[in-house]
């Protein structure tokens, strides 16, 4: 692989076979951008798994700790469990499904046969609580529930303290022994471009979470436009780590059946062994994103580092101090992707664009894609002047799911208003801040409503207001600040026993490590807190704050 210092070009002898490869390469940069406009040839998850299976069927797709299978294999598994779905659990078109599991390959097997059988997958996080899971299922109207052994006690519980959810169908992932006795064909269900494929959860811009309504047009949109952008093919082989359940590894999926590429999955995400897992499974190309490539930098480097196979690396929230050196270290470059659950892709800075190194741009629209910077009025504001980012285009959620006044809220005119602040610089944009009432801890959007919702639940608690608080390695932590009810002590131990009760009820990337107890708050003319007071008050006269950081493993 050519590494990044090679040395200047009046080191190197140029002949004209390099010249003639050159322009070769800048020939091929040229169509692939040219291709991120067009239309995918395919427009469903469902059609490019059957075509890949047909053209390919012995090739790699998807590779995990336990094993590896071939898009032939896939085909067959998710054809007989979606066969299953429609005989055996009822499942029709527009159903909702959930999926409750960790990175196992049951994960993109039930994806792939929930839309096989014309439903609609609800991602769950594995690591939800009870509360996360009522909401979800409740919100949804998950009819099923795909699990394992070790989730299947929580859906119980949650199935039998709640009424409204006690037919919720829990199925345990199988293995494709298992099917045999269903056919290998796929249930004879109508899906094209526009049918909703995902309800898939994002906090969004403001309160509870909210789930964007998906369709497979979107997902075969977002894996051409990757494909494209980062020059991939068949001969590449895609790394993730991420929990399935969020955006990445769906999208990497959707980007290695665009491709015919293998999908290496790793059961978590650990610094420490993350480049030797790149190494050993020869990986092409990764996404990293919040505090992942401050982890990565901080391990100690080593004379192996940049005897790796990467081409690109994408990345959303580069340490603009830190880019020009993880280049310089791992020997590939690193681009930025900007977009949302609700929009996909909206900027991406291509692989050439080295004058982006380090500055924080995130580079230009994709050519599927419009966006402006606008003020609050939605007038776009001049070069250099701030604003919001708002983006229109494909590919796009269509709304979201049983929320119209939030959908009308954010999506106006055609345009969705993203809540992050941005700058626009010549042809490229620079994000500067968020409006949203949000915590972004190591590129996990987390609503702050929904963690003061449980910490409310406690007795001892009057009121509540979250915040995120600035922290070196995931960009921000989230802080309480706790009211507590007459008579009740403001002590460690309060602190201690209002968080242990949180940590049963939310993911533990939600849970407050900072609590602060206050009298009372400041609060606008229409009561609710006032979030900028509160924190100018707490910097302005501080009190005790309680830091309570549980031990955690390399990663997390």
């Amino acid at each position: 692989m050519p590494s990044i210092d090679d040395g200047p070009p009046h080191h190197r002898h140029t002949s004209k076979d390099d010249m003639t490869e050159v322009e070769s390469a800048h020939r091929e940069r040229a169509i692939a951008r040219d291709r991120m406009a067009m239309d995918p040839p395919i427009d469903t998850l469902v059609g490019l798994l059957a075509s890949q299976a047909v053209s390919a069927p012995d090739r790699e797709f998807l590779r995990f700790a336990e094993g590896s299978w071939t898009f032939g294999e896939v085909d067959d598994w998710t054809s007989r469990l979606a066969r299953r779905l429609v005989a055996e659990d009822g499942v029709s078109a527009g159903d909702r499904v959930a999926i409750m599991l960790p990175n196992v390959v049951q994960w993109p097997i039930a994806w792939l046969a929930i839309l096989k059988a014309g439903g609609v997958a609800v991602p769950v996080n594995s690591s939800y609580q009870r509360a996360d899971l009522e909401f979800v299922l409740r919100d949804s109207g998950a009819r099923v529930i795909f699990t394992d052994a070790a989730h299947t006690p929580l859906v119980a519980e949650v199935r039998a303290a709640n009424g409204d959810l006690e037919d919720v169908r829990i199925v345990e992932a199988a293995s494709r022994g298992e099917l045999d006795q269903y056919p290998a064909d796929r249930p004879m269900v109508v899906v094209s471009g526009d049918t909703l494929a995902n309800l898939q959860y994002t906090s969004g811009t403001t309160g509870f979470p909210k789930a964007c309504m998906l369709t497979h047009d979107y997902w075969t949109r977002l894996g051409w436009v990757c494909a494209n952008a980062a020059d991939l093919g068949p001969d590449d082989v895609v790394l993730t780590s991420q929990p399935f359940s969020y955006m990445d590894p769906q999208w990497n999926t959707s980007l290695c059946l665009t491709i015919g590429a293998p999908l290496v999955v790793l059961p978590r995400f650990s610094a420490s062994g993350f480049m030797a897992d790149v190494r050993r499974h020869r990986a092409t190309f990764c996404y990293v994103l919040g505090s992942m490539p401050t982890l990565l930098f901080k391990q100690p480097p080593a004379p192996e580092d940049r005897d790796n196979d990467l081409r690109l690396v994408l990345c959303s929230a580069i340490p603009v101090a830190l880019h020009a050196e993880l280049e310089q270290r791992w020997g590939a470059p690193w681009r930025e992707i900007f977009g949302m659950t609700e929009t996909g892709a909206d900027l991406v800075s291509l692989p050439e664009n080295t004058a982006d190194v380090g500055s924080g741009r995130l580079g230009q629209p994709v050519p599927t894609k419009q966006v402006r910077v606008v003020d609050p009025e939605g007038r776009e504001v001049a070069e250099g002047e701030s604003g919001e980012l708002i983006t229109s285009g494909k590919p796009m959620m269509l709304g979201y799911w049983n929320r119209p006044e939030d959908t009308a809220r954010v999506l106006r005119d055609g345009w969705l208003h993203t809540g992050d602040v941005a700058v626009r610089e010549a042809d490229s944009y620079r994000l500067v801040g968020r409006i949203k009432d949000m915590v972004r801890r190591g590129g996990e959007n987390i609503a702050s409503a929904e963690v003061e919702r449980v910490l409310e639940r406690d007795d001892a608690v009057v009121a509540t207001a979250v915040v995120g608080v600035s922290d070196e390695l995931f960009g921000e932590e989230v802080k309480a600040f706790v009211q507590l009810a007459p008579g009740v002590e403001e002590s460690r131990a309060t602190a201690e026993r209002i968080i242990d009760g949180a940590r049963n009820q939310l993911a533990r990337f939600k849970v407050p490590r900072y609590v602060e107890f206050v009298a009372d708050f400041p609060r606008t003319p229409s009561e609710r807190v006032s979030k900028p007071a509160l924190k100018a008050r707490a910097a302005e006269h501080p009190g005790t704050t309680y830091d309570l950081r549980p031990s955690r493993t390399d990663g997390n």
